[in-house]
């Protein structure tokens, strides 16, 4: 249709994002709501609410409804959402929703004068959603690994060893401590898969970008592996939802849709997927494995495209699904945004001080390190969070934290994502962390390569819109293609291209560079190396 509008919506740990795309006219609005502000009676902070336990981390999914439900209607105060042609769902990853017996009916009979979370509030079996920065699931994952044979054979057929945040492992904890309420539930959707539900009015199948990472599909096949899914939790096959290998269209806005909110009967709904397989398309990563992205977020994570699966031995990392039926490699540190905030609080500073600072302070900061663990690790492995220091790093020493913090977070996404391929020639940058130029130079001086920016900053919500765009326009054996489409939207808001000295390059990967003192330390702290100190020393002697 004339002037048909694609919508992306992406539901991630701090906000609901939602942009709007017009192809052929390259034209892109966003709109956002933020949880902690829009929400206070949730009690967030970061979208998440305070725990005891720093291990668990779960959410009140009411709180997505809500702001599902004021987002839309925000749209139709636009006059938006009569013209969506086409939608596609990205939501966080790996998060967990377990719903009743009442849920399909109540979803498929939604009274459009009221909504999601008051027409809603009794669909859940399980009030709270345990989410990525779930850590508390480590016996659960020992026992999922060895009925598989140990990780290494997990990880050939599910694309990941087992994971404390990931669905097998969590649904496998919730079967054992609340078996009851495991046995009322009906369905577990995942976040992407639930939110898409909510928009078709019954339960959404479930992408592979989104499903392989749950510790119970087989990556080759695209279908739930029956020992996986057996070794999880008794009856779990008939609880998942469907598995679909690639994108599809799954449904029509829904009549609730349609009355509440505007949108054209007509309207399609595509499958949902997490927001790191969204971002592979929101940054035109489909089809290209010479690059990778680095997505500066909550969390921190290295991603890429992979044409073909690769027979690879690893004990972190993962391959998930992507939208075009080829797949993705991840790696994914969970002290993100959150750990340069800590550094940055802790010596009252603003963001303005802390780029000054790493722009004023050297590459390899004269050899003082930080392992960063603020908030239990993913990757390496850390359960217990602890800040570590090296190389004479005072705690009180505002300039080296600042430089240390940022360099430790590089140094780890160059070491932990050797595994994935060729070193890329580029890097794209995404996500809020990418505003900040410094930082970004401090990515391409550690991979020696040139970084690359956006302008539009939500690339897993724009990805979410260009699939929705994707599966219209090639609608009738039309032949549009992924870049085509990206092309249109976002190439032309290249905002700005880093590149590295190639002296500041080899301060970290020569030999006995920052790099390989670095990983001396993590070494010692996983209670696998000696003391790196010896490490550090030479560092100094050769590039001090």
């Amino acid at each position: 249709m004339p002037g048909a509008l694609f919508l992306g919506l992406d539901l991630s740990t701090q906000s609901l994002t939602a942009v709007i795309i017009e192809p052929h006219a390259g034209g892109v609005r966003q709109f956002s709501i933020n949880f902690d502000r829009a929400y206070p009676s949730y009690g967030t902070r970061g979208g998440v609410p305070p725990s005891d336990d720093p291990l668990q981390v779960r959410v009140d999914p009411l709180m997505w409804m809500e702001a599902l439900d004021d987002m839309l209607r925000l749209l139709q105060k636009e006059g938006l959402t009569r013209r969506v042609a086409c939608m596609a769902v990205s939501a966080q990853q790996h998060g967990t929703v377990y719903l009743n017996h009442r849920a399909a009916a109540k979803m498929n009979r939604l009274s459009p004068s009221i909504g999601f979370s008051a027409g809603l509030p009794d669909i859940f079996s399980r009030p709270f959603c345990p989410i990525w920065m779930d850590s508390s699931a480590t016996a659960e994952c020992r026992e999922i690994a060895a009925a598989m044979g140990g990780d290494p054979a997990l990880a050939r057929v599910t694309g990941s060893a087992a994971t404390e945040r990931f669905a097998g492992p969590q649904i496998r904890k919730f079967w054992k401590e609340k078996r009851a309420a495991y046995e009322r539930t009906v369905h577990i959707a995942l976040i992407s898969s639930f939110i898409t539900s909510l928009l078709i009015g019954r339960f959404a199948p479930l992408d592979a970008g989104d499903g392989f990472g749950a510790n119970l599909a087989d990556v080759r096949s695209g279908a739930w592996c029956q020992a996986a899914v057996a070794a999880a939790a008794p009856g779990l096959m008939a609880k998942l939802p469907r598995l679909r290998l690639k994108d599809e269209v799954v449904g029509r806005a829904s009549p609730y849709l349609v009355q509440r909110f505007g949108f054209r009967p007509e309207a399609e709904v595509m499958i949902g997927s997490g927001d790191n397989p969204s971002s592979l398309v929101g940054l035109g990563l489909i089809g290209l494995a010479d690059v990778r992205a680095v997505s500066l977020g909550t969390s921190d994570t290295v991603f890429g495209y992979m044409p073909v699966l690769m027979d690879l031995e690893r004990s972190e990392g993962h391959i998930f699904g992507a939208a075009d039926g080829g797949y993705m490699v991840l790696v994914c540190f969970k002290n993100g945004s959150l750990a340069r905030e800590r550094v940055k609080n802790r010596f009252g500073l603003n963001w303005d001080d802390f780029s000054r600072i790493l722009r004023e302070t050297p590459p390899g900061n004269q050899g003082r390190i930080l392992l960063p663990y603020f908030l239990p690790e993913i990757t390496p492995l850390v359960l217990q969070p602890k800040v570590r220091r090296f190389g004479g790093l005072a705690a009180g020493d505002a300039a080296g934290s600042v430089r240390a913090v940022v360099e430790a977070q590089v140094m780890a996404m160059y070491l932990h994502s050797g595994w994935a391929g060729p070193r890329p020639r580029t890097v794209l940058a995404t996500a809020g962390g990418s505003e900040n130029q410094d930082l970004l130079a401090v990515i391409s001086q550690v991979f020696g390569a040139e970084v690359r920016t956006l302008q539009v900053k939500e690339s897993a919500a724009l990805g979410a819109a260009v699939r929705a765009a994707h599966a219209e326009l090639n609608r009738n054996d039309s032949r549009v293609g992924w870049r085509e489409i990206w092309e249109q939207v976002a190439s032309t808001g290249t905002s700005r291209v880093v590149r590295p000295s190639t002296e500041a390059t080899r301060v970290y990967q020569a030999p006995g560079g920052l790099i390989e003192a670095y990983a001396a330390c993590e070494r010692f702290a996983l209670g696998k190396g000696p003391d790196p100190e010896k490490a550090i020393r030479a560092f100094r002697e050769a590039f001090l």
